[in-house]
């Protein structure tokens, strides 16, 4: 009898070299145990059949369908010149609808053999058009012989359900089908990371039970009993390794920060010109009482786009000075730092000004600290650091570089984290006496449980109230294929905004001097759509200048994008914020922080080139004063293409916390432990993060009881050993930096 090969044995051993190869290269599947997780993407009934008339265009697709018709016809062609060419065309039909099969040349003799009329088979290939009709060209097949035939087929596959895989060009569905039928018997030996008490209490089935039922389910009932536990095991282990990163932070010590009474909190708070608004009240009080622990602060500020995120940030900044700290601001971009630097300057006013002539009695220094400054600038700001005369740094990652030293570093705020590197943060954070508080700041609203899986080893405040005296933003799609003269107007619109004093962005999605750009959409993966239509994207040269002589003649209009040295970016922008530009043709350098309340128009150009929450961001530039806001989408998809359908979505709400539910649905979830943002590559396998809200939520709560009660999971090996496969080495260094 053949041993049952074990969980964590290479395929190599359980498969044969050839087929562990391809499952290595295209499935990432290297041992026995990863094959059992590969889990069906769906299931055909053998009694239905697929629907063929929705059949999706480029997909690798697997149908189940019965032959209708094969017809072998002769052709000539440059290789069988005297008509000797042949192609076996073949009709499939599922009730729903009818698809062509085509084969050609040597390749007919064998479907022309076994596909005849009545026969029912899995049919496997890439989804085509030729004259106008949808065809699969040389599918793989896989016969389906009657029920009372005894042949393998019927018995590799389960019963009255067959699970369809995701699969590649290279192997399909039923191949792996039948890989996953011969490492089956080892699902016994799974390990079961769910503790006993939490199983039996929410009534899931066993590991090994479920991973029988999910690849070879008798019924829909089999599926679901084991998809609800396999999805158990995803968010709680996941939510553990959380649980274990926030609770190795409770550990580790933090000067407590409690700002003076009197100090230049008060000072600050006295110079408002406004009050501040109740969610700015209750996140300050939040985060307040976190810096008064001795335990380093993990908070995340998320907030709608113009709620005010800088103001919170910069309280909880100088309530440290108070304490007789420094605070460091982090900034992705040298424009954004300079920008943080400028506006942050503008509303201490003198406070900003500790120890020079004119400063206030109980003021600071505010240095700015990027990579491009000049030698003299730069060993001034570094000496205000090490001295302890500049309270406040604000920079780039330059501030990470060895040489910066602090004096007392007490709290490290990040902007905009997914532009900036775990490990950034990690050596920012080594520059403190004691670790720093920290505070992350996101601009793009992100779902409640996506925060608590990606997010999930900080605290989170949200501000979803936006400040008083805002405007809101009226946002159009503007179809420029369809309706050329919707464009025009555009333009007219802009002059319009110009002519009333204000001012406007354009914004394209490339810079135009044809160097391959970083992020450039021409290189990025393309959608259907995309291909459909080759054009480049338009770029910020090539528009600003052909509306300088056309649409916009007579306007001052200046360029900005990210090739430029910093200080021609900084001078574009103190330019366009003084008033002495109309139009700023722009990349999305301007996508954060910038903040120009006399710009009230934005025109963005193949808009469906950026993602929803990109837009969202793009659109918060406008609108900022009192002057209503405009954005203008523009773009030459198709009314009915899911570019459109994304953009209308987009114009239809300012809510950033719902685009950001639609984005993720259209997205699926990216790597949530990794930095892969897109949904190429996931952990997730059968966990949704929008659809299984109330799971990931109960299992946070699960996973802080039992992280509480024994942080090393001593009692709970089979939990150690899926944390061990959970975090591999990048996403292990990942949470360790968390």
């Amino acid at each position: 009898m053949d041993l049952v090969p074990a969980p964590q044995e290479p395929l190599k051993k359980a498969l044969g070299p050839a087929t562990a190869k391809v499952m290595a290269e295209h499935l990432g599947l290297h041992t026995v145990s990863d094959l059992l997780h590969h889990y069906p993407r769906r299931y055909e009934e053998r009694g239905q059949l697929t629907h063929l008339a929705d059949l999706p265009m480029d997909e690798h697709v697997t149908v189940v369908a019965q032959v209708a018709d094969a017809r072998l016809h002769s052709f000539a062609s440059a290789k069988a010149p005297r008509g000797k060419g042949q192609r076996l065309e073949v009709t499939i039909t599922d009730g729903s609808g009818r698809l062509q099969l085509v084969f050609f040349g040597n390749g007919v003799h064998k479907p022309h053999k076994e596909l005849l009329p009545g026969t029912r088979a899995l049919f496997a290939g890439k989804v085509s058009v030729f004259n106008r009709r949808l065809q699969l060209a040389h599918p793989a097949y896989e016969l389906l012989r009657g029920e009372d035939d005894v042949a393998e087929t019927v018995d590799s596959w389960a019963g009255a359900l067959i699970p369809i895989y995701p699969a590649t060009a290279k192997l399909e569905s039923w191949k792996i089908a039948k890989s996953v039928q011969t490492v089956l018997p080892s699902a016994q030996e799974a390990v079961d990371p769910l503790p006993d008490s939490l199983r039996a209490g929410r009534g899931l089935v066993s590991l090994p039970e479920a991973l029988l039922k999910v690849h070879r389910p008798h019924d829909k009932a089999d599926v679901a009993q084991a998809r609800s536990r396999l999805k158990w095991d995803e968010a709680f282990v996941l939510q553990v390794a959380l649980a274990r990163r926030r609770h190795a932070d409770g550990q580790l010590p933090a000067v407590p920060r409690v700002p003076a009474p009197d100090g230049l909190l008060t000072a600050f708070d006295e110079k408002l010109p406004f009050t501040l608004t109740d969610g700015q009240q209750k996140v300050s009080q939040e985060i307040f009482a976190d810096l008064a622990t001795e335990h380093p602060m993990h908070r995340l500020l998320q907030g709608e786009v113009g709620s005010g995120k800088t103001l919170v940030a910069l309280r909880a900044m100088l309530a440290v000075v108070d304490a007789g700290g420094q605070a460091a601001l982090l900034a992705p971009t040298e424009v954004l730092a300079q920008q943080h630097h400028r506006s942050i300057v503008e509303m201490m006013g003198e406070l900003a000004e500790g120890g020079m002539l004119g400063g206030a009695e109980q003021g600071t220094k505010v240095v700015l600290l990027t990579g491009s400054m000049g030698a003299a600038g730069r060993r001034q700001a570094l000496l205000d650091l090490v001295t302890g005369e500049a309270g406040i740094v604000i920079g780039t990652h330059a501030l990470i570089e060895d040489k910066v030293q602090f004096h007392d570093l007490g709290l490290v705020v990040v902007d905009e984290q997914h532009r900036f590197g775990v490990e950034q943060r990690d050596a920012l954070r080594g520059k403190g006496r004691q670790p720093p508080h920290l505070l992350v700041m996101t601009a793009t609203p992100i779902p409640r449980t996506v925060a608590m899986t990606v997010f999930g080893d900080l605290e989170t405040s949200v501000l979803d109230q936006l400040p008083a005296g805002r405007s809101p933003i009226a946002s159009h799609v503007v179809p420029a294929a369809d309706k050329p003269h919707f464009l025009a107007r555009a333009w007219e619109r802009v002059r319009e905004e110009v002519a009333k004093g204000h001012q406007a962005y354009v914004v394209c999605p490339r810079i135009g001097d044809d160097i391959d750009e970083p992020g450039d959409p021409k290189k990025a993966a393309r959608s259907p759509e995309d291909e459909a239509e080759k054009r480049p994207p338009l770029a910020v040269l090539d528009v600003a200048d052909h509306l300088a002589k056309g649409p916009l003649e007579g306007l001052r209009v200046e360029v900005l994008h990210g090739r430029m040295h910093p200080d021609d970016k900084d001078a574009v922008m103190r330019r366009f914020a003084a008033g002495e530009a109309d139009v700023l043709v722009a990349t999305t350098v301007i996508e954060v922080g910038v903040n120009v309340p006399n710009a009230t128009a934005m025109v963005i150009m193949d808009a469906d080139r950026f993602g929803v929450s990109q837009l969202h961001q793009l659109r918060g530039r406008v609108g900022r004063g009192s002057a209503p806001g405009l954005c203008l989408l523009v773009s030459e998809m198709p009314e009915a293409s899911a570019a459109r359908q994304r953009l209308n979505a987009v114009a239809s709400t300012l809510d950033g916390f719902e685009l950001s539910r639609i984005d993720l649905e259209q997205r699926r979830e990216g790597d949530v432990l990794g930095q892969a943002q897109s949904g190429a590559r996931t952990s997730l396998r059968v966990l949704a993060v929008i659809e299984d809200e109330e799971i990931i939520a109960e299992a946070r709560q699960e996973a802080t009881v039992v992280v509480a009660a024994d942080p090393e999971l001593e009692g709970l090996p089979g939990l150690r050993t899926a944390l061990q496969a959970l975090l591999d080495e990048e996403r292990e260094q990942y949470l360790e930096k968390g």
